[in-house]
């Protein structure tokens, strides 16, 4: 098994349905390396996500050379997901993340539903 991508949750405080997910993402067995973005700390993000958090984002390659703060090594571009249905959890949320290439190893097949239906 591949050790699972980066994900980066972009949330901001007092965010019930960010909280959620993240305890959600914290409680898969293996959990993915998560990063927490706050987008009240950054106009540029709290621009361009608003009130639209939490969104979830994988790393998705490496975006132009010298982007990093050496300057040196490339810095990961991200690429954000679709929303997380806010009943997905376990099983059903690591098929969905699978689905979205957002976990490696694991696959969506299986008969694991990925939709938010009950």
């Amino acid at each position: 098994m591949f050790p699972s991508p980066p994900l980066r949750l972009y949330t901001r405080a007092g965010c019930c349905l960010c909280e959620g997910l993240e305890e959600r993402l914290r409680a898969l067995d293996p959990p993915p390396p998560l990063e927490l973005v706050d987008v009240d700390g950054d106009p540029a993000l709290q621009a361009r996500y608003g009130l639209r958090v939490p969104v979830l984002a994988r790393a998705g390659g490496s975006a132009a050379a010298g982007s990093s703060p050496a300057g040196d090594l490339p810095a990961p571009a991200w690429v954000d997901l679709p929303p997380v249905p806010p009943r997905l959890g376990g099983e059903r949320l690591q098929a969905w993340l699978a689905a979205h290439g957002a976990v490696a190893g694991a696959s969506a097949q299986g008969g694991i539903p990925v939709g938010d239906g009950p």
